[in-house]
């Protein structure tokens, strides 16, 4: 079994930065892809952005150029480092990992409150 635990998330004004962290423990044998998702009431999580242990992280259009995912192997940790953040980015954010490359969470987090308003 694997635990996710995030924290950083909280309230920030537009065009400001956050940082979200997530740790994993556990079994972490072949935990090699982590990812950050968001989802909004109403509405279908969605992945914001997701790495690899060997790097070529990607990103959904809407924050590219103002987020960026990475990756501490020796510690199983994942940040996302939230720039120029809008209203529109206000949401749970769901740390999730997977094993042996998939690109489907096989854990979830219990996600982090991000609230963007001025």
């Amino acid at each position: 079994q694997v635990q996710l635990v995030e924290s950083g998330g909280g309230s920030v004004q537009p065009g400001g930065s956050l940082r979200l962290s997530c740790a994993a423990s556990g079994v972490i044998f072949g935990l090699n892809v982590m990812a950050w998702y968001r989802q909004v009431p109403g509405k279908e999580r969605e992945l914001v952005a997701r790495i690899f242990d060997w790097g070529n992280p990607n990103y959904a259009d809407s924050v590219k150029g103002r987020f960026a995912i990475s990756k501490d192997n020796a510690k199983n940790t994942v940040d996302l480092q939230m720039n120029n953040l809008n209203a529109e980015d206000t949401a749970v954010y769901y740390c999730c990992a997977a094993r042996f490359g998939g690109t489907t969470c096989n854990y979830w987090g219990q996600g982090t409150q991000v609230t963007v308003s001025s």
